[in-house]
């Protein structure tokens, strides 16, 4: 993998943030961002367990899908306050996926706003919590519905990894999902199979950007973008989605919602290993035309 930093900055002119990063679509890190919310000095664990500790919450462990498992289904249950109670103790690959905490607590909208100097068509309704303990991953992927975020980290920090959307074949999608083939968790150790190129040659050809976010951070990642995530410290983030200008890519992202999920997940019902023995077969030969392209150039 070819990885650049991604820039940073500590505050940028709604000019230049169009001009530089929306438009070119590049990652940005906006450090002060989140600064002058509320929510920057009064969220934190006590404060989230008070707001909303008896909200039963749908947990997710560090264990890549495979051919039998449904898009998006919790993989164990538990009350919020005791979750938070738990990944506070220590390391625990427990996280919390799409968490619309604003529908239970309608008054912590007050504590940030809305980043609308930067980027309109802001989806007001879905803001969405992300809750890990240290350790846990969410394994490479992309958004169906092809929104900008704006991802704000609270609590210690967070290793994140991006690849544009194009790249999308270097990194063994599987058809009919926005899933990876390949384990990246713990791709910075720099051991044999970290990560895999020999089961996986395309992957030294994928051009991204790693990261680490820290509290109070918010990253700008354009929609489509490919994110790998590992909590370093138990922490949650905050993501404001804003969707693309333009009918195209709204039908695009209708498509992968309503059309694209549910052809996926009836042939996982029906036909599990066949259906993933196909979409692996498919992966791998468009990685290998993605090496022969290289190779003509």
């Amino acid at each position: 993998m070819q990885l650049a930093p991604v820039d940073r900055v500590e505050e940028i002119s709604p000019e230049d943030f169009r001009r530089n990063y929306f438009e070119p679509m590049k990652p940005l890190v906006i450090r002060s961002l989140a600064t002058k919310w509320p929510a920057y000095t009064k969220w934190n664990w006590g404060f989230l367990k008070a707001a909303v500790g008896d909200l039963q919450v749908g947990l997710y462990n560090n264990v890549k899908s495979d051919a039998r498992t449904p898009v998006n289904t919790a993989d164990d249950y538990m009350k919020f306050g005791d979750y938070i109670d738990m990944i506070r103790k220590g390391p625990s690959e427990w996280r919390i996926f799409l968490f619309n905490l604003f529908e239970h607590a309608p008054s912590l909208m007050n504590d940030f706003s809305w980043p609308e100097l930067y980027c309109k068509s802001f989806v007001k309704k879905f803001p969405m919590l992300f809750t890990g303990g240290q350790g846990s991953v969410t394994h490479m992927h992309f958004d169906m519905d092809l929104s900008h975020i704006f991802h704000t980290h609270f609590i210690g920090k967070k290793r994140i990894l991006l690849f544009p959307h194009e790249e999308q074949h270097k990194l063994y999608r599987k058809p009919w999902e926005v899933l990876s083939l390949v384990n990246f968790e713990k791709y910075y150790y720099h051991e044999k199979n970290k990560p895999d190129y020999e089961s996986f040659p395309a992957l030294k050809l994928a051009k991204g950007f790693e990261l680490i976010l820290d509290h109070g951070e918010t990253l700008f990642m354009p929609a489509g973008y490919w994110h790998h995530m590992e909590y370093i410290d138990s922490g949650f983030a905050m993501s404001l989605r804003a969707l693309q200008p333009g009918l195209p890519y709204k039908i695009r992202g209708a498509w992968n919602l309503f059309a694209m999920r549910p052809v996926d997940t009836i042939m996982k019902k029906t036909a599990p290993d066949w259906w993933y023995n196909y979409k692996k077969a498919k992966s791998f030969a468009d990685a290998q035309r993605e090496i022969l392209m290289t190779v003509d150039r």
